[in-house]
C-alpha cells in the first residue's frame, strides 16, 4: 500500500515546508506534544528528549523530522515559543 503524505506548514509566511509520510508525522507529533505536556524545554532540550524517546523505534532522521513537525505545529498554533531568553517551547495557550 502506498503511504499517505501530509504537506507540513511553516510558521513564517511565504516559506514552504516539506511533504512527509503521515505515519512518521503522527508519530513525531505525538512525541513532541507528550514532551511539551510535561515540560517547557529549549530547542536543544526538546530535540534531545525527542531523540532519546524515539531513537530505537523511529526509522529516519529524528532531528530532521522533529524540526519539520515542530515548525508545522507552530504554524498550526498547537505549540508556541516563549518570549524568554533562551527561548523555550510549550503547548499553545487555548
Amino acid at each position: 500500500m502506498k503511504p499517505e503524505y501530509i504537506q507540513t506548514l511553516h510558521p513564517h509566511p511565504g516559506k514552504t515546508n516539506k511533504k512527509i509520510a503521515l505515519e512518521k508525522y503522527t508519530f513525531i507529533k505525538e512525541n513532541l506534544l507528550r514532551i511539551l505536556s510535561e515540560t517547557e524545554p529549549t530547542h536543544t532540550e526538546l530535540m534531545e528528549k525527542l531523540y532519546e524517546n524515539v531513537k530505537d523505534t523511529f526509522e529516519g532522521g529524528v532531528q530532521w523530522y522533529g524540526e519539520t513537525v515542530k515548525l508545522d505545529l507552530e504554524a498550526r498554533k498547537l505549540i508556541e515559543r516563549t518570549q524568554t531568553k533562551p527561548e523555550k517551547y510549550r503547548l499553545a495557550k487555548g
